[in-house]
């Protein structure tokens, strides 16, 4: 049998902490070895405890659930689920902790509450366990790309650029798992002037679709919003699908919703996104499978290649999860597989292709 799973329980309320743990302790893969009650305390026992995965409370005295995420990833890289309400500040938050490497997020009312939400406990389980699996060399890799990038500051967006005034590709994203993370590498390594317009799907709920948009937009040079009924597909803007919604492609090419059954028991799907693109674009559309549980975006791959168009899938050597992009891959769907840090390189390079091809075709 295997060792069990241990975790740092941290969260400023003693009723929290009892319940979650409890629970936790319930189940024979997991071991919790230690509580905190604020960030400073998590850090000193993530230290002398090293566990394998840390639950971290959002909002905490002394130093909260971000200020604690930033050091533990900074001095002792560690797999951290954060624990959230549904809230806007939290959810803000949330996003914000998901971009400095945190691996994953949880409905915290629905594990602590006295009767607690059906399966509620064996989703965080799940979730831990997940956690625990992600490789110390990709925490390594999130803790230095936050030295350089997220902690130490960077140039601002380049607003000042000028939109491409023709849309040569459309870029469909999909990503689950550690999405927020690599959207928030990726997304602002993009230049504006990009003659393409992007659709993003990451498998996440209502309110954190918009929470992440927002800050995307914050810190990219393209125009990043949560995707609403009509918005228009165009150059040098990004549309994320909003939690809770299928985002398709209408006749007249302009985005539409839907609430249609979940596919790979998600919605949004990525497939969904990938498949309406593919029948409207065509060869036009270049898929981006990224880090992520499961195997959705495995049948929005087939539909772009059946299409005339490309599919690029990140590396394992970066994933978060190597679930999504290695199911592509077995599939025969990928044209490449690339490390993260070279996905926005291997997009700009296969769009300024398809404008020598169309300014080669008008001479």
């Amino acid at each position: 049998m295997n060792n069990p799973i241990t975790v740092l329980i941290v969260d400023d309320s003693a009723f929290a902490r009892s319940v979650i743990g409890k629970k936790l302790d319930a189940h024979p893969d997991i071991k919790v070895v230690g509580f905190a009650r604020d960030g400073v305390e998590a850090v000193e026992q993530v230290q002398a405890l090293k566990p394998d995965v840390v639950t971290l409370d959002v909002s905490m005295p002394r130093l909260d659930g971000l200020g604690a995420l930033e050091r533990i990833m900074k001095d002792f890289p560690t797999p951290v689920v954060m624990l959230s309400a549904l809230t806007g500040e939290q959810t803000q938050t949330t996003i914000a902790a998901l971009e400095l490497g945190a691996v994953d997020f949880y409905l915290k009312p629905a594990m602590a509450s006295p009767t607690g939400a059906p399966g509620a406990d064996l989703e965080l389980v799940e979730k831990i366990k997940l956690a625990a699996a992600v490789p110390a060399a990709r925490l390594r890799h999130m803790a230095a790309w936050n030295r350089t990038h997220r902690l130490g500051g960077g140039p601002p967006p380049a607003r000042t650029v000028e939109r491409a005034t023709r849309m040569r590709r459309v870029v469909v994203i999909g990503t689950s798992t550690g999405g927020p993370r690599a959207l928030a590498e990726l997304i602002p390594a993009l230049p504006r002037d990009l003659p393409a317009a992007f659709l993003v799907v990451q498998h996440m709920p209502p309110m954190f679709t918009r929470s992440l948009a927002e800050r995307l937009n914050s810190e990219s040079a393209l125009e990043v919003k949560e995707a609403e009924e009509g918005d228009q597909i165009s150059p040098g803007r990004v549309l994320l699908a909003p939690g809770g919604y299928h985002m398709i492609v209408a006749k007249n090419g302009v985005v539409a919703l839907n609430q249609e059954p979940p596919e790979c028991a998600v919605r949004p799907a990525v497939n969904v996104t990938m498949a309406a693109a593919a029948r409207f674009f065509g060869r036009a559309v270049l898929g981006v499978v990224l880090t992520g549980m499961g195997s959705d975006g495995t049948r929005g791959a087939a539909a772009i290649k059946a299409a005339g168009g490309q599919v690029i899938v990140e590396a394992e050597s970066t994933c978060a999860v190597y679930g999504m992009p290695k199911s592509v891959v077995d599939a025969g769907h990928a044209d490449k597989a690339m490390p993260l840090n070279r996905v926005a390189e291997e997009i700009i390079r296969i769009c300024g292709e398809t404008q020598k091809a169309a300014a080669g075709a008008k001479q």
